[in-house]
C-alpha cells in the first residue's frame, strides 16, 4: 500500500523546529514527509507559535489557510500542535472546527496515536534535521523559571527542566553522524542549565563534553540570561577552540525602573559589569543581545537611557522587538500606553543606530583572514558565516563565484576584503 504524505509546518523559534524534526523522525517509517513543502500533502500539522501578536497572526493565518485547503479538496485532514495550540486550544476548536485535531506542546505520544502511529522510544534522540545539514539546533532543556512579566512561555511550556547530559551526549554524536558540524545550543534560559537535576549550573562542563564528539567542530551558544550568568561560561568560550566566540545574552532592557517592572532579576549596574567582563575576557568575540521597546509606562527618557547604552557599549548583533501585550503575565494588568507609532519610531532609531555600529565592526574585520563555514549558494555568491555570526540571524560572509566550486557544510580560510552594514565580502586563500 502507497504511503501517504504528511507535511509539517514549523512556525516561530528553532525550539519550535526541533520538536517538529521529532515529531517527522517518529512518523517517517510510516508516511512521507516534508517540511514546509508540500501543499497537497494528505495530511498537514502546523506547529504554532504563540509567542507574540505578530506570531500569532501568522500561526492563525496559516490554520486557516489549511483549512481552506481542506476544504478546496486540496489535503485531507490538518492537525495544529504547539504553543497556540496549548495555550488557546478551546477557543480554537470553536473558532476554527474544521481542524480534525489539537494538541499541546508535551502531547507527541497522542498526535502519533491519532496518525496510527506507536511513538517509539528507541528513536529518542533522532530527528530528521531540516536545516542545511552541517549544522543543527540542540535544545538542551524545556521551560521556564523566571518569571517576567512580559512573557507566557512559563504559562505555555510550564518549569524549566533539563535534559540530562548522556541524553544530549547521544543526540550529539546522532546529529554529528549526519553531517552535522555545528552545533547551536537553545533553550529558555541556557544558564540554568542542571539547578533542577544536578542542584548546580551545569552549562559549562556539558559544552565541554560536547566539545569532545566526534565531527562537531564550532558549538554556539544562545539564549543566555544575564541574571546569575556562570561566569566559567566565558572562561569555556575563551579555552576551547570548539567553543565559538559569540554569546547571545537577552538584556531587554537597561532602565532600572522597566527591568524591575519586567521582574528581570538583572539591574543596570550587574548588566554593566557582564558586559565588561565579557570583552575584557573575551574582546574580539562577537556579542548578541535582544531589546524590548515599547514597554508599559517607557518614557522617552527611559528610551534614550537605552538608546546611549547601546550607542556606548556597541554590540555586535542586535534584535529590537516591540512590545505586545500577552493575556495572564503580569504586565498585561499595566497600562499598554506607548502608541504603536511610538513603539515603531524607537525600534527604527535603535535599529538605524545598530547599522552604523555593525558598519563600524564590520569595517575593523577587513583584511583579516577568517574561518568561514558556506551554508549556501545564491546567485553569483557563495555565502558563508564566520564563527562570530548565527544562521539566519546574523551577518554573513559574501564570496563571489570565481571558477573554484566551494562545497556548502565546509569551512575555508578567507581574507575579507570589503564591508557593509550586515555583510562581509571574501576572498578564498588557496593552501
Amino acid at each position: 500500500m502507497k504511503k501517504k504524505t504528511i507535511n509539517i509546518i514549523s512556525l516561530g523559534c528553532s525550539k519550535n523546529l526541533v520538536d517538529s524534526e521529532v515529531l517527522m523522525r517518529q512518523l517517517g517509517d510510516n508516511y512521507i514527509v516534508s517540511h514546509n513543502l508540500n501543499k497537497t500533502a494528505n495530511i498537514q500539522v502546523v506547529n504554532t507559535c504563540g509567542f507574540i501578536g505578530d506570531a500569532k497572526e501568522e500561526s492563525i493565518d496559516t490554520i486557516l489557510q489549511l483549512t481552506k485547503a481542506k476544504s478546496d479538496g486540496l489535503t485531507e485532514k490538518v492537525f495544529v500542535t504547539g504553543c497556540l495550540s496549548q495555550r488557546y486550544r478551546e477557543s480554537l476548536k470553536k473558532e476554527i472546527p474544521d481542524v480534525d485535531g489539537f494538541f499541546g506542546v508535551n502531547e507527541l505520544p497522542d498526535i502519533l496515536k491519532t496518525l496510527h502511529v506507536d511513538y517509539k522510544e528507541e528513536l529518542v534522540g533522532e530527528r530528521k534535521i531540516t536545516t542545511p545539514s552541517h549544522f543543527a539546533y540542540l535544545k538542551i532543556s524545556e521551560g521556564c523559571d523566571r518569571n517576567c512579566s512580559y512573557c507566557a512561555i512559563p504559562l505555555i511550556r510550564g518549569k524549566h527542566k533539563s535534559k540530562p547530559i548522556e541524553l544530549l551526549l547521544d543526540e550529539a554524536k546522532f546529529l554529528a553522524s549526519k553531517g552535522v558540524k555545528e552545533l547551536i545550543l537553545i533553550a529558555q534560559d541556557l544558564t540554568y542549565y542542571g539547578i533542577d537535576l544536578y542542584r548546580k549550573r551545569k552549562i559549562s562542563e556539558l559544552v565541554n563534553k560536547l566539545s569532545k564528539t566526534e565531527g562537531i567542530e564550532w558549538i554556539r551558544l544562545h539564549y543566555a540570561y544575564p541574571a546569575g550568568f556562570p561566569l566559567e561560561v566565558i572562561d569555556e568560550i575563551k579555552n576551547n577552540p570548539k567553543v565559538c566566540n559569540y554569546l547571545d545574552i537577552p538584556l531587554q532592557h537597561i532602565n532600572n525602573r522597566i527591568l524591575k517592572s519586567m521582574k528581570r532579576s538583572h539591574d543596570k549596574d550587574t548588566t554593566i559589569k557582564l558586559i565588561e567582563r565579557f570583552r575584557e575576557k573575551l574582546p574580539d568575540a562577537s556579542l548578541r543581545t535582544t531589546l524590548i521597546v515599547g514597554y508599559p509606562g517607557e518614557t522617552e527618557e527611559e528610551f534614550e537611557e537605552l538608546y546611549d547604552f547601546v550607542a556606548k557599549y556597541k554590540f555586535d548583533r542586535l534584535g529590537v522587538f516591540q512590545y505586545s501585550e500577552e493575556e495572564d503575565t503580569s504586565a498585561f494588568e499595566l497600562k499598554d500606553d506607548v502608541s504603536d507609532q511610538e513603539k515603531q519610531d524607537r525600534a527604527d532609531k535603535l535599529m538605524m543606530l545598530q547599522q552604523q555600529l555593525s558598519l563600524e565592526k564590520n569595517k575593523e574585520k577587513v583584511g583579516l583572514n577568517l574561518k568561514v563555514i558556506i551554508d549556501r549558494k545564491e546567485e553569483n555568491y557563495f555565502v558563508g558565516r564566520t564563527e562570530f555570526d548565527s544562521p539566519e540571524v546574523d551577518n554573513e560572509v559574501l564570496i563571489e563565484k570565481s571558477g573554484e566550486e566551494l562545497k556548502v557544510g565546509k569551512f575555508y580560510n578567507t581574507n575579507i576584503i570589503k564591508a557593509d552594514f550586515f555583510d562581509l565580502y571574501g576572498k578564498i586563500i588557496q593552501d
